[in-house]
């Protein structure tokens, strides 16, 4: 019964013109992004934080959560219909989405994506309802150093989920972590790492580097790499699977679904660690694996299906502990800071309009998708195909103008253009900004709870370790790492990274 009531509170909360007009314009981005290859939801969440200042807090996270799900819709059809992901998570998509295409299938590829996902949103979405209450309840009676050694953990996830080096990963989290102290200290009063410019006081804005680091460090990236893209597929016809494709489709997308709604939760990035396990784990058991790459529906129902589950259920950690599992939740957490909110259990105690808003909205939003996607795809395809150069120029003015308006600054604007050739730099030298984005998150908050947890033990630095659950979490860190450090491990991480390089 308090579940209902809680989905009361956000079907009320969601259900206004306004909060179901920026649910569409949030999904429609998201397909955008996701169809168009360079942008993704990262860049595009980021590009967008400014405009959060002028909206409700329900409104503004509502459209940023759409545009995150959203994206995972759009990918998939270019990644059927001419072999090209918008979306990291829709490689595994093209296997054999792309292959059916050729054979003349696009449509029932296309319908397999969109029934595939939007069971997969709204189970996921379940699931985030019934799970998160809990989580948050359990997490209200944590006290700083449980937070401390959460976060330890969290950050540990992110090096452990990291591709490529190890060493890279963990350099890339501490930068992160001497960047977020930049600025006054909060006890002291003391400015730290400040070079004696007043403009960084106040510390760095989340938003120049989010913007920098992916905004315009994206820009370079696929300004060097521009292709020229073409569509295979010319017509599409026959959107209905058959009996046999419903037949076929049905175990993947229960399957998918349950491996994506676990993995998400994990720090670093569930929805496409999902598509990838969910498209082998089908490729394992099938009896006729040989199909597979040559337009095995399978291969299309389970990984979309475990893409857009995990791209949801990443939410839960983010709603109920403040602990961001993703780079795009590490923005979500950017924007709810931005509104004054301080992410974390009380969230849905203080904010529950807000939390069930967000909730509720995803069904919503799951349905636009549907509807958005399968009708409109004509218009997806002839955009994929527009020149790169003609986008990014528009998109630089909206970074510059979005970064200014915050403080008025053009100090802000300089920053902002050197965290962008930094992502580029980073791009080159094969370093993932994402943990670095994490560890500026967290790194404030780590020192706050450290301190918190020092003063209430006199500067015993066992009590992280006599209080249990504190001292759970830091074995588990440890353990990750432990594993990580082997050395199979770590030479198994490096070949994969180049492989896919």
């Amino acid at each position: 019964m308090e579940l209902l009531a809680n989905l009361s509170i956000g079907f009320d909360a969601a259900f206004t013109f306004i909060n179901l007009l920026y649910c569409l314009i949030g999904v429609t981005l998201g397909t955008v992004v996701g169809v168009l290859p360079g942008l993704g939801p990262i860049a595009t969440i980021a590009i967008l934080l400014p405009v959060t200042f002028t909206l409700e807090p329900v409104s503004s996270l509502i459209m940023l959560s759409g545009i995150y799900y959203g994206a995972q819709y759009g990918g998939s059809t270019t990644a059927i219909l001419i072999n090209l992901p918008g979306e990291a998570t829709s490689v595994a998509t093209t296997l054999d989405g792309h292959a059916m295409a050729k054979q003349g299938r696009a449509g029932p590829a296309l319908a397999t994506a969109a029934i595939g996902s939007f069971f997969a949103g709204t189970v996921a979405t379940f699931l985030l309802a019934a799970f998160a209450p809990p989580l948050a309840e359990l997490a209200l009676k944590f006290g700083p150093q449980e937070y401390f050694s959460l976060m330890v953990l969290g950050l540990v996830a992110s090096i452990v989920l990291a591709h490529g080096s190890l060493l890279k990963a963990i350099g890339m989290i501490l930068l992160g972590l001497v960047l977020g102290l930049i600025g006054t200290d909060v006890n002291s009063g003391m400015q730290r790492y400040t070079f004696e410019l007043p403009e960084l006081a106040d510390g760095i804005g989340f938003v120049i580097v989010a913007m920098g680091m992916f905004g315009l460090g994206e820009i370079i990236r696929n300004l060097e790499n521009e292709t020229t893209r073409t569509s295979v597929v010319k017509g599409i016809t026959g959107l209905m699977p058959t009996k046999e494709d419903l037949k076929r489709m049905a175990a993947p997308i229960l399957r998918g679904t349950a491996l994506g709604s676990i993995l998400g939760i994990l720090p670093g990035n569930g929805a496409l660690l999902g598509s990838f396990t969910a498209y082998s784990v089908e490729k394992k058991i099938s009896k006729t694996p040989e199909r597979f790459g040559k337009g095995a529906i399978e291969g299309v129902a389970a990984p979309e299906s475990a893409n857009n589950a995990g791209a949801q259920t990443s939410f839960i950690p983010m709603l109920t502990l403040g602990i961001p599992s993703s780079p795009v939740m590490a923005l979500m957490i950017g924007a709810l800071i931005i509104q004054g909110i301080q992410p974390g259990p009380t969230v849905m105690t203080e904010q529950p309009a807000l939390f069930w808003g967000i909730i509720v909205s995803m069904w919503i939003g799951n349905l636009f998708l549907v509807i958005l996607n399968l009708p409109l795809i004509g218009i997806w395809v002839r955009m994929v195909s527009a020149p790169y150069h003609l986008l990014y120029p528009a998109i630089l003015v909206f970074c510059g103008v979005g970064v200014y308006s915050i403080n008025s600054s053009t100090f802000d604007v300089y920053l902002m253009a050197l965290f962008g050739l930094l992502g580029y730099i980073f791009s080159k030298l094969e370093c993932e900004p994402a943990p670095m984005l994490l560890g500026f998150i967290l790194g404030p908050m780590m020192e706050e709870y450290l301190r918190r947890a020092m003063i209430l033990s006199r500067g015993d630095a066992t009590t992280f370790l006599t209080r249990p659950i504190s001292a759970s979490l830091l074995a588990m860190s440890v353990v990750a790492m432990a594993i990580v450090l082997l050395p199979a491990i770590r030479r198994t991480r490096e070949v994969a990274f180049r492989e896919d390089g």
